[in-house]
């Protein structure tokens, strides 16, 4: 589930262990996040996960929809609509140009 911002945010540079200090969540927490389809980080040729900014935004969003009570199916559609209407005002806003 990908954030559609710039290039430099969507670069995975950040280890588990520093991204999940970042955000202030477990290691653990990122990986069932993963599992779960809410996060997609990007993968060193060794299989290693390196989280981006936008990345980590995704995860400050699950955290402010966790802590309004939203569970983790709901949080996905919540993230997949964002996204979808996101994308929608990018090509309204193309169109109105």
């Amino acid at each position: 589930m990908k954030n559609s911002g710039s290039r430099t945010s969507s670069l995975g540079v950040y280890g588990i262990t520093v991204a999940a200090e970042l955000v202030g969540v477990g290691e653990q927490t990122l990986r069932l996040y993963e599992r779960k389809g809410l996060l997609e980080p990007s993968r060193t040729a060794g299989g290693t996960r390196r989280y981006s900014e936008d990345d980590l935004q995704i995860v400050r969003r699950v955290i402010e929809l966790l802590e309004a009570g939203v569970n983790l199916v709901g949080i996905r559609h919540v993230l997949e609509l964002e996204t979808e209407n996101r994308l929608l005002r990018a090509e309204l806003d193309r169109l109105s140009s």
